[in-house]
């Protein structure tokens, strides 16, 4: 019996069963976090479906992003979009950090460029390109795409082309809060 249960787990790890990953660390709060920031586009509502043009199958361009709210003391922000529903593990879409304090909106199409006007760094996606890859999911149930802005109490001190793990952990105790967008797509 025993070995039959250790066999069925190996077979649903080695699968990449969503529910068998452990999920990611999110990097630790300030502790003086508000909830008052909110994140939306103009493209989509949250909890709806991506317009092409802002996937892989279409133009493949960012979607625009509009946020307010940000608590007193902000910095800065960061934004990480990611898929949990990828068949081989989150996949990351975009990390883009460095954005200034003063900043309330991402325009649609951003360039897919390390360093952008205002002192904004892009970081290496899943697709292993700087900037935004839109969602491009194997064709079957929709997949979640989760669009993470994080208010800061500081710079980063990362260089362009960071991954996702590097900002999540040099944002580590300086989040003061964190406004969440989701989008879904379906091939």
């Amino acid at each position: 019996m025993k070995a039959n249960l250790r066999w069925w787990l190996l077979g649903l790890v080695a699968a990449g069963c969503a529910a068998c990953r452990p999920p990611e660390a999110e990097p630790r709060r300030t502790g003086k976090e508000s909830s008052a920031m909110k994140l939306t586009s103009k493209a989509f509502e949250d909890g709806t479906t991506i317009p092409v043009q802002h996937t892989g199958d279409g133009a493949d361009v960012s979607p625009p992003l509009q946020w307010g709210g940000a608590p007193p003391g902000t910095m800065g922000f960061a934004l990480i979009c990611d898929d949990p529903d990828a068949p081989m593990g989150t996949w990351v879409h975009w990390v883009i950090y460095g954005l200034p304090a003063a900043a309330r909106e991402l325009p649609e199409k951003v360039a897919q460029e390390e360093s952008l006007p205002g002192g904004a760094r892009q970081g290496v996606n899943g697709f292993r390109r700087v900037g935004y890859g839109g969602p491009l999911p194997p064709p079957g149930k929709p997949h979640r795409y989760f669009f993470k802005l994080y208010a800061l109490d500081a710079e980063l001190p990362l260089k362009p082309r960071a991954t996702k793990p590097e900002l999540l952990r040099a944002m580590e105790g300086h989040i003061l809060a964190q406004a969440q967008l989701v989008g879904t797509y379906r091939r």
